[in-house]
């Protein structure tokens, strides 16, 4: 005879779970009846390193171990004594460096020696053992004692009463069967049960029925707006979702496929394998900013989610901007405020003639820099973002000058891109400009055309980039600015290097670049410094070759103004 197997799903549940109930019965019965005794001596040691540990992690203890002398009435004693009596233990006996006793059950032995070598304990070891000591064999646990700055002022030994449990084991073997046999008729019986309930709610479901909501998973899983990557223990992909797909940049085919074949080199592939630990880490990809966070799985695989964050970025550089601007304008406050004073104290001495040419002097000066920007950058949000930076460079003490080479029409593609690298480079050079102290600080600004490539290029007089750094520093996460030291840790401690939430400024200018087909670069600025250059082609629109659109190529400055062949700054800088 052939025995089939149901068909239905209840009738597979229920033969599942009926076999599986026996064989789960007979297993658990075949384990307690074994003999576990060396199983249950490390339970009884681990039972009484716990007890330890927390023992030993009362800051308290400590201090009294420190501040106090081994009495039987002092507070080391009544503290162990309580906690001997919660947890049950057979002894819990707190020593000192030289192996005195502070506490024990016995109080006579308080002052005394301890009976075993404490030495492995007080050089900082956690110590396991069965032994005998002055209340006969216990399971034993001793763990060291350490003050609130780490170093070791004693030792904590736990004791738990040992005694064998093979007579008590075979003693209970008679009501081990009979509860093992009680158990297996409500467990048959609960199979039974859930068997009906089952049929009668699926209705006799095949399944067929199963898999399509197999299918209505997956197609969850694809439709929300978070990236989804999980990977197998070999580190092969084995799940990427449509917006993962969509932010990594991968196909249906790399479903199967090791991380490293299908995404190249970098802090992005490192945060995905998981070589970079942390949560809420920063990657760059195809120009975007990302939030990963790694999660294992218990099978050795690993689920990585992904948030597009770089609008955030954006809005957050920005408003970084903003409040820049915003401390320039206030410190400009001041400035106008001496010049409205000395207007009214020329009108006041009758000097009228004198007042109108200072009140002009100053209203050309301000028209002068916004209109030099004007004529040299068409493309308004580039010509704001200039003139914005101007002001807080001149907050910082430093030029910001526009190279007289430079020269960029309106026909920029998408200008939101421009504004980003030229955003991130004036803050780099910024930084480094003010670090470094020099008789003229400046920071030069060269924008230019060719034909629809446009050339980005920003110099300083910081301390520039050492040839060794000058490919590091475009990597997701390294920063050239040390990171904020933890609380109570020297600033030394963080150098300069990758750190998390940080060095995503050049980064993110490179992968732009690289989408436009470009590059970023960074070389030596003769008489100190560094020059950042970023090519971007077909980030301008191809215009046509009529005469106005030749005589502005090759020079010609659109307006009334006239482009100057000397460089100058716009905004002079003013110490602070």
């Amino acid at each position: 005879m052939r025995i089939r197997w149901p068909r239905r799903v209840f009738a597979q549940v229920l033969t599942a779970q009926v076999a599986l109930t026996t064989g789960v019965m007979v297993l658990a019965t075949g384990l307690f009846l074994a003999p576990l005794s060396s199983e249950l001596d490390d339970q009884a040691m681990r039972r009484a390193l716990s007890i330890a540990q927390t023992t030993a992690a009362d800051p308290d203890l400590a201090r009294e171990l420190v501040t106090t002398g081994p009495t039987e009435h002092g507070p080391v004693q009544a503290d162990a004594e309580r906690i001997r009596t919660a947890t049950g233990a057979l002894y819990i006996v707190v020593m000192d460096t030289r192996g005195v006793r502070w506490s024990h059950t016995h109080t006579d032995e308080i002052g005394r020696h301890v009976s075993t070598d404490p030495s492995r304990t007080l050089a900082g070891r956690q110590v396991r053992q069965i032994d005998t000591g002055t209340l006969g064999r216990s399971a034993r646990a001793k763990v060291p004692l350490r003050d609130g700055h780490g170093r070791i002022v004693g030792a904590v030994s736990v004791g738990i009463a040992y005694e064998s449990v093979r007579g008590r084991l075979f003693g209970t073997i008679p009501g081990l069967l009979r509860y093992a046999g009680a158990a297996l008729a409500v467990g048959v019986l609960a199979a039974v049960a859930l068997s009906r309930g089952l049929r009668r709610r699926t209705h006799g479901v095949a399944f067929a029925d199963i898999s399509a909501l197999l299918d209505e998973r997956e197609a969850m899983l694809h439709g929300i707006r978070e990236g989804v990557v999980a990977f197998d223990r070999r580190g092969r992909i084995r799940l990427v979702n449509d917006e993962a797909a969509r932010l990594l940049g991968l196909d249906a085919r790399a479903a199967g496929r090791a991380l490293d074949e299908v995404l190249p080199p970098g802090r992005t592939t490192d945060v995905l394998a998981g070589r970079v630990d942390g949560a809420d880490l920063l990657a760059v990809s195809g120009g975007r900013v990302l939030v990963a966070n790694r999660m294992p799985t218990q099978d050795g695989g690993a689920v990585v989610t992904l948030r597009d964050r770089t609008e955030l970025e954006l809005l957050g550089r920005e408003l970084d901007s903003t409040q820049g601007l915003l401390d320039a304008l206030r410190a400009q406050d001041h400035e106008h405020a001496n010049q409205l004073h000395t207007v009214r104290g020329l009108l006041e001495l009758g000097r009228h003639e004198k007042a109108v040419e200072f009140v002009s002097e100053v209203a050309s000066a301000q028209r002068a820099s916004a209109e030099q920007i004007a004529e040299r950058v068409h493309d308004p949000l580039l010509s704001a973002l200039l003139v914005g930076k101007a002001a807080v460079a001149a907050e910082r003490g430093v030029s910001l000058r526009v190279s007289s080479a430079t020269l960029l029409p309106d026909a920029v593609v998408d200008p939101r891109d421009l504004v980003t690298v030229l955003g991130n480079l004036i803050d780099n050079a910024l930084d480094a400009t003010a670090e470094r102290r020099c008789d003229e600080p400046f920071v030069e600004v060269e924008l230019r055309a060719e034909r629809s490539t446009a050339v980005l290029r920003v110099s300083d007089t910081g301390p520039g980039v050492p040839p060794r750094l000058r490919e590091r520093i475009f990597a997701e996460g390294w920063s050239s600015k040390a990171a904020p030291p933890a609380p109570g840790a020297p600033s030394s401690a963080h150098p300069a290097g990758f750190h998390r939430g940080r060095g995503i400024g050049l980064a993110l200018v490179r992968r732009l670049a690289e989408r436009y087909g470009g590059m970023a670069r960074v070389t030596a600025r003769a008489g100190g410094g560094a020059v950042f250059t970023v090519v971007l082609p077909e980030a301008l629109a191809r215009q046509d070759d009529s005469p106005e659109r030749r005589l502005t190529a090759a020079g010609e400055p659109r307006g009334n103004g006239r482009a100057t062949a000397k460089e100058e700054p716009l905004v002079k800088g003013r110490p602070r």
